[in-house]
């Protein structure tokens, strides 16, 4: 997987699943929609009817232990949501 470096799992991704057909990957952040695509097509054998892209970027965090306040920062990411084709589906859990 040259693009996608993982699939977004998380409760509000699993609710768009159900209800809209559309699944969420991370992915690098200079891959463009048609390498996207491309690449959802090939790895899960489904067809992509459109994708949408987010970049966001990283937050500042900070919190406070015994040895004092440290600082950090979280990465910054780029978002793709896939939407498939009615009746198609990508099975996340089938090599557990």
């Amino acid at each position: 997987m040259a693009f996608i470096i993982k699939p977004l799992v998380t409760e509000k991704m699993n609710g768009i699943t159900e209800k809209q057909n559309q699944y969420g990957f991370v992915v690098r952040p200079e891959a463009n929609k048609i390498q996207i695509k491309n690449e959802v097509e090939k790895t899960y054998g489904v067809s992509v009817v459109s994708v949408n892209t987010m970049r966001y970027a990283g937050k500042s965090k900070s919190r406070y232990t015994r040895s004092g306040l440290l600082r950090g920062r979280t990465n910054a990411f780029k978002k793709a949501i896939v939407a498939l084709k009615d009746g198609e589906t990508i099975d996340f859990y089938s090599n557990i």
